[in-house]
Parts: structure tokens; sequence; C-alpha cells
């Protein structure tokens, strides 16, 4: 059976889901059984622990970026309460074009 996440890197605070998680299911996060508060979909990260304001993000062992706002562990981590530390997802630009 897949797993609804996984742990990418033994250092990372985020879990990426397998499978869609569903509001009201519980699951087993570093032995801790964690309610899901909100549905998240495949791809997306969850808190692995309690994140606060300021809080790095770290995925692949490495900081992606810095939380906005709070999540608990279980919680849906993603741009309404986390931003890039390096450049903003809506400023990139398509290379080898014109601008």
């Amino acid at each position: 059976m897949t797993p609804a996440v996984i742990l990418l890197h033994p250092d990372d605070n985020v879990l990426v889901c397998c499978r869609t998680v569903m509001v009201g299911e519980t699951l087993s996060i570093d032995g801790d059984d964690v309610v899901i508060v909100q549905s998240v979909e495949l791809g997306h990260k969850l808190a692995r622990c309690a994140l606060r304001a300021g809080d790095k993000v770290i995925k692949y062992g490495a900081p992606i970026g810095s939380m906005t706002a709070d999540a608990s562990a279980g919680g849906w981590v993603h741009m309404h309460n986390m931003k890039s530390d390096y450049i903003g997802a809506h400023t990139r630009r398509a290379s080898g074009g014109e601008p």
C-alpha cells in the first residue's frame, strides 16, 4: 500500500503527500497521530511538526522558504502560509524569449 506521505530527507520539517489526504483522516507522523484539518492534494506539503511564522521550511534537507503564518503538525504548507526566500514565483520569467 502506498503511504499517505513521504519524508524526503531526515532533516525536513515538511512531508510530501503521496496521495490526497482528506480532512478528518488520522496519520502517524513521527510516531504521533495527527488529524488532518483540511484536505491536501497529491504533491503538496504537510507540516511534519508545528511551524511558526518566520520558521524556515526545510525540504530535501535544505531551506526552500520561510513560514509567513503558523501551521500545526499535519497542516497544509503552501503559498498561503509560506514564501520563497529567493524569488517570488509570480516574478519569474521564462528564459530564451522576449521579456
